[in-house]
């Protein structure tokens, strides 16, 4: 079985366009609700839910810390609704991303995220599951809830993906 080293980047609008959005309040549109007492960054992430009895689904994941060398060996996606993550404790996190190709994944990219960063991927893109790091990690998750098999998963055959550095290239 082959290894295949994935560089980590740094996670921007731009870069994650693609896969989602990037949740965070710079360059966000801001406006001052509450008389004036409270900042409202608006629109942050397009939440997309599809299928029979959709609805949003607001959670709390509790992530166990991984550190390098990490190994990708699957990736998921979820055909019938975006899917949220922003951390509660400020810490940063790795989102692994890939394009589909014919129904299957890609070779991944991995994105730094810092602790003031969430992303939303976009509805049936192919990632890799929850990856907190340094420390067990809280995060806010917004995905849909509903009928239907909102989950497929993909083994990579003859091959897997390896982080062994966290320092975006």
């Amino acid at each position: 079985m082959s290894v295949e080293d994935l560089t980590v980047e740094p996670l921007t609008r731009a870069a994650f366009a693609p896969f989602g959005d990037v949740i965070e309040t710079e360059g966000a549109q801001m406006r001052l609700i509450n008389g004036g007492s409270t900042e409202r960054f608006h629109d942050l992430a397009k939440v997309d839910i599809a299928g029979p009895d959709a609805r949003v689904l607001v959670n709390i994941f509790v992530g166990q810390a991984f550190s390098p060398p990490i190994t990708i060996e699957m990736l998921e996606r979820h055909p019938f609704g975006s899917q949220a993550f922003y951390p509660l404790q400020a810490r940063p996190f790795l989102a692994v991303v890939a394009p589909d190709e014919n129904g299957v994944p890609g070779r991944p990219r991995a994105f730094l995220c810092r602790g003031d960063q969430g992303v939303n991927y976009g509805r049936n893109v192919w990632h890799h599951p929850l990856i907190a790091l340094g420390e067990k990690s809280a995060f806010l998750v917004v995905d849909r809830g509903g009928a239907g098999d909102n989950l497929e998963e993909h083994f990579f055959a003859g091959g897997k993906f390896r982080i062994a550095r966290l320092d975006p290239a």
